[in-house]
């Protein structure tokens, strides 16, 4: 017992410190990727939503794409495929300098891409949840179409895609773990080198398990508070 919490604790002789910036990368890296996701998400949605066919199309082929792939396959094609059209875009410019790509940056891009995908099918849910009515009651009282979509419609579709998002969200959070494996110093792969080093698996990735779950059990308890709160005011039936 004296042993595992002295490789758990902080200092020289522990691997607290390590850990911890692994944690901090994990929520560092899920919180990057959110705004972004939820913003081409949004996008996605308006385009299958539209009446133009080319909109609705490649937006079709796009969530089909990145639905369809493993996010790690994803997530290789962004970290080494960028680094691959920016080294042979140099090369034509007569340029050999070599370009790495950060792979935070790339996790950030990969996961957003994924969770962009199936948000965008939430928003859409949410589209098809919100009567006409409400359209038709924003241009009578002179809105123009942006803002009633922004005035009007976007709390409603926020209120309505929620529970998903929420869900995609938790979704999110675990799949951060994906990217140790292009040398992000993530919680996994700060637990995975502690594991290896002290020859103590079961210690550290039951301590990977547990942040993993202390992560979720906090995002499903501020989740709840904010479906609570974008529904306060909701007329009761």
């Amino acid at each position: 017992m004296n042993e595992a919490l002295t490789l758990l604790s902080f200092g020289e002789q522990g691997w607290g410190d390590e850990i911890a910036r692994g944690v901090l990368v994990t929520i560092s890296l899920a919180l990057a990727s959110l705004p972004f996701g939820l913003l081409l998400g949004f996008f996605l949605a308006l385009a299958k939503n539209t009446s133009e066919p080319s909109l609705k199309l490649a937006a079709n082929i796009y969530t089909t794409i990145f639905r369809g792939l493993p996010e790690l396959l994803t997530l290789f094609m962004v970290y080494y495929g960028v680094q691959i059209a920016i080294r042979e875009a140099l090369k034509l410019l007569g340029s050999e300098t070599y370009v790495e790509v950060n792979s935070f940056v790339a996790g950030m891009v990969a996961l957003s891409l994924v969770f962009s995908s199936y948000a965008s099918e939430a928003f859409l849910s949410a589209f098809r949840g919100i009567q006409q009515g409400q359209y038709e009651g924003g241009f009578a009282l002179g809105l123009t179409r942006r803002q009633t979509m922004f005035l009007v419609i976007l709390p409603q579709l926020i209120r309505l895609a929620l529970p998903a998002l929420g869900n995609l969200w938790l979704i999110l959070l675990k799949e951060t773990a994906l990217v140790s494996v292009i040398g992000l110093e993530d919680t996994l792969r700060m637990t995975s080198i502690a594991a290896r080093v002290t020859k103590e698996p079961f210690l550290f990735f039951g301590l990977a398990c547990l942040i993993y779950l202390v992560l979720a059990m906090i995002s499903s308890t501020g989740l709840v508070r904010i479906e609570a709160w974008s529904k306060k005011g909701e007329t009761l039936k």
